[in-house]
């Protein structure tokens, strides 16, 4: 299990304890935006899937707030994503998250590489029903940062991916719209000719309406290499 503790808009925070994490991918809105990033994953050498879009369940504890993300090997990257949230008493929150994923484990199996690397999420969050009217208008980003220059790689609104609510009422049918669940979006594409191999990932969760800001980053540190 893990335990999450995101501050509200109001200074507020709510505790939570992780009992389920579902990654989404393929979740674009339009069929050109899941083509674009079955493409990026196909360079990748990533098998594209059977079913889009698809779902994938994800061992608990990789919900992290963390700095830092240690990885095997140079090929490992994040992605820009929103998270769907359940409260202790049920009521939906949304942050910002950054699903770290092991690019090599990924061409054998995507499941696989989704368990291989956290899912970081920042450690504020608003409540979904706050900012339910104005989602498509709602900002998400990242960049990359290689030998100290900053670069964005990911730059779109929520319009382009399936809706929190979509995803709430997928999971309400499973009955797994449950405290505790967190729901990972999903990402946009990549901008082309940007290295997502990088030391440093940095996520944002934007609202142009009220200028307020959700963001995350962490370094990408490589652990020594194994004896034996």
């Amino acid at each position: 299990m893990a335990l999450l503790t995101f501050e509200l808009p109001d200074g507020t925070t709510r505790s939570v304890d992780v009992v389920q994490v579902l990654n989404a991918g393929y979740a674009g809105r339009g069929q050109a935006d899941v083509a674009a990033h079955v493409a990026e994953l196909a360079e990748l050498g990533v098998p594209a899937p059977a079913v889009t879009p698809a779902l994938y369940p994800v061992s608990p504890y990789l919900a992290q707030h963390t700095d830092r993300v240690s990885v095997q090997h140079g090929r490992t990257s994040g992605e820009a994503e929103w998270a769907l949230v359940v409260d202790g008493d049920g009521e939906l929150l949304l942050t910002a998250a950054c699903d770290h994923t092991d690019r090599e484990l990924e061409v054998h199996g995507v499941a696989w590489s989704k368990n291989a690397g956290p899912d970081v999420l920042a450690r504020r969050a608003w409540r979904l029903a706050e900012v339910q009217d104005r989602l498509d208008e709602l900002t998400l980003r990242a960049w990359v940062t290689h030998d100290g220059a900053e670069t964005v790689i990911q730059d779109g609104t929520l319009a382009e991916l399936l809706t929190p609510g979509y995803w709430a009422d997928v999971l309400r049918e499973r009955g797994d719209l449950v405290p505790g669940t967190v729901l990972i979006s999903g990402t946009i594409p990549m901008t082309e000719g940007v290295d997502q191999f990088a030391g440093r990932w940095r996520v944002e969760l934007g609202d142009p309406a009220t200028g307020d800001t959700i963001g995350l980053a962490y370094d990408v540190v490589r652990m020594p290499a194994p004896i034996g």
